[in-house]
């Protein structure tokens, strides 16, 4: 998920005129057997997208997408679905992950003078990570990956509450011309995946407005 994160940010970043999770894996990558690259357990479901609204049955989450903001989903993860050696699609996405959703609050190739929000949320098996065993510590590439493209982190991860479930969160920013642009990354591990949701945005409370469009249970959000 590495490379779908630093694509997905790089897009971001640069469409930020003068607008994560990244730059290269890190040498940290934990590394995994081939035989835990081979396939993805249990099979992944994309979501569907209905009225503004995407949704995973899956993972049992919903993402509300801002009117009028455009989607990029299909274009990151073909820039980086690359075939494994063998063609084995299966074994590429085992290793790199896979973007359910990236949205743009315009075309990134589009220059302005505010900073382009976006949406991303990706996934990645949790058998590339032997040893992991909560979201806390996914947030050591998360927090690489942030850093790498330039991001500070403004607060250290901590427990963050959306109805039900219990994520951590991590929050970070960075200078962008005469701007800041601010960056909330979101992070739970669910049925043999790690799955994080990344909101990118001009200001704290957009980034925030952002945030309260996540949903599992239909509860308040906080700490």
């Amino acid at each position: 998920m590495f490379a779908l994160i630093a694509f997905s940010a790089q897009i971001s970043v640069s469409a930020q005129v003068s607008s994560s999770s990244s730059s290269q894996p890190s040498s940290k990558e934990p590394k995994a057997e081939s035989s835990q690259r081979s396939v993805i357990e249990p099979p992944l479901n994309p979501g569907s997208l209905s009225a503004g609204v995407y949704r995973s049955p899956q993972f049992g989450f919903a993402c509300k997408i801002p009117a009028g903001w455009v989607l990029r989903t299909d274009e990151i993860n073909v820039r980086d679905g690359d075939a494994a050696p063998d063609g084995n699609k299966a074994a590429t996405d085992a290793k790199r992950g896979q973007v359910l959703l990236a949205a743009f609050s315009r075309p990134p190739a589009v220059r302005a003078q505010d900073v382009n929000a976006s949406i991303l949320i990706a996934v990645e098996s949790t058998a590339l990570y032997p040893g992991l065993k909560d979201a806390a510590q996914y947030f050591g590439p998360v927090t690489e990956v942030a850093k790498a493209n330039g991001f500070e982190i403004v607060e250290e991860p901590y427990e963050f509450v959306i109805g039900a479930k219990t994520l951590v969160r991590g929050d970070f920013q960075k200078d962008v011309g005469t701007r800041v642009m601010r960056q909330s990354t979101l992070v739970m591990l669910s049925r043999g995946y790690a799955v994080s949701f990344t909101f990118i945005g001009g200001t704290e409370d957009e980034v925030e407005e952002l945030v309260q469009g996540l949903s599992f249970a239909g509860a308040k959000t906080g700490r």
